[in-house]
């Protein structure tokens, strides 16, 4: 196909998105409002960016997507952020080229905004009670949203208390409280496409 056949078709972007960076790979997720959302795939050759996956239907946070997120507020934060170095998951590794973590008794995500560790993987001692409080979660218990997830690097550089936590791209179980969520075979497709060398991003909304 041309390129100007595959530009009528949306299936290239030229020159390119805002604030791509050095990213080779991209995530995009886009909403019209709800708690629904088109999710497509990217690589970029040159100046040029090439869908080679979707559009997929993805699932948002409940109050849909906002450019003032706050902790609580149940909002996916628009913008363009970077996909974190490790992937987590309970269920074993199904291959993806990043780092992974497998979830076991004792891994959080502290979501206290009074916490000096607020928005960040922590481990505690398995049956411990964690030092932070609010609505941490205790990732090994959750499924089928955790059995395998991507970290969304937002409110990371500098983390801001209050401003929000715990965004990532997880398992499909309906609306999220923030998160961006596809089917267990879609993401794991996704993840198995993620290279580290390709610096991939995720654009949510007009980013």
């Amino acid at each position: 196909m041309s390129v100007a056949a595959l530009l009528a078709a949306g299936a290239l972007a030229c020159p390119g998105f805002a604030a791509t960076q050095t990213a080779t790979q991209l995530v995009t997720v886009d909403s019209s409002g709800g708690t629904t959302a088109t999710l497509g795939l990217w690589e970029r050759r040159g100046r040029c960016w090439r869908r080679v996956a979707g559009p997929r239907t993805a699932h948002i946070g409940r109050s849909g997507l906002s450019s003032h997120k706050r902790e609580g507020d149940g909002a996916t934060p628009s913008g363009t952020y970077r996909l974190g170095d490790t992937i987590y998951g309970i269920a074993p590794n199904p291959g993806v080229r990043f780092r992974y973590h497998r979830l076991v008794c004792g891994d959080w995500w502290d979501e206290d905004p009074r916490s000096t560790t607020y928005n960040a993987f922590r481990h505690v001692a398995c049956g411990a009670r964690p030092p932070f409080r609010g609505a941490s979660e205790a990732l090994w218990r959750i499924t089928p949203q955790y059995r395998y997830f991507a970290v969304i690097e937002y409110n990371a550089r500098p983390v801001v208390p209050g401003r929000g936590s715990a965004i990532f791209l997880h398992v499909a179980a309906g609306s999220t409280a923030g998160c961006v969520s596809l089917p267990e075979r879609r993401l794991v497709r996704l993840l198995r496409w993620l290279r580290p060398a390709a610096r991939p991003l995720i654009r949510l909304g007009a980013g």
